[in-house]
């Protein structure tokens, strides 16, 4: 992981897993990454902040992170980064997935 959430957008567009437009998007696919991997999940499972407060940070310029030990002693990371642009490193452009418009 990155010491910095911006730092993600300097990732190989190839390496994107997906490019959203709205935050509703982003809170909706943030959460079904959470849900899919929820199974695996060892320990205490605290769910994601509800839809409307992830939509809410999204709008504001805030990344979505989270982390959980998974079955197999291993580490799930699910991010969304903020872009448009990022409101610490204005700096870095907003990447897109392979295959995708930016806005």
């Amino acid at each position: 992981m990155p010491l910095e959430c911006a730092d993600w957008l300097l990732k190989p567009a190839a390496r994107i897993v997906a490019t959203l437009h709205t935050p509703e998007d982003g809170a909706d696919w943030y959460a079904e990454q959470v849900a899919r991997h929820a199974a695996l999940f060892t320990g205490t499972y605290a769910p994601p902040a509800a839809r409307q407060a992830t939509v809410r940070a999204l709008a504001a310029g805030e990344d979505r992170v989270g982390g959980w030990w998974v079955t197999g002693n291993r580490f799930l990371s699910v991010s969304i980064v903020a872009c448009s642009p990022h409101r610490v490193r204005p700096e870095y452009g907003c990447p897109s997935a392979p295959g995708t418009a930016r806005l």
